[in-house]
């Protein structure tokens, strides 16, 4: 490896807003982040699933007409 080419690697001290602080591998010697693992949503628990207009029960339907033509097809070979 070239010695000029290459960052500096540092030991960085990540700080989230929400008071957590852990150590990781980086170019920066010190990290500040708005959310981490241990207050977002999806990682706590208390992620909200939209369901706008029934679109989760529209691609099921789709899905469900899919494997049934699917299974139409095959059965007439």
């Amino acid at each position: 490896m070239k010695k000029t080419i290459h960052p500096e690697y540092f030991e960085a001290h990540v700080s989230c807003a929400c008071g957590n602080t852990f150590t990781v591998g980086s170019t920066q010697k010190e990290i500040r982040t708005e959310i981490c693992d241990k207050c977002h949503p999806f990682y706590i628990g208390k992620e909200r699933l939209l369901d706008v207009a029934g679109q989760v029960e529209k691609f099921k339907s789709r899905a469900g007409k899919a494997v049934t033509r699917k299974k139409k097809t095959v059965s007439r070979k």
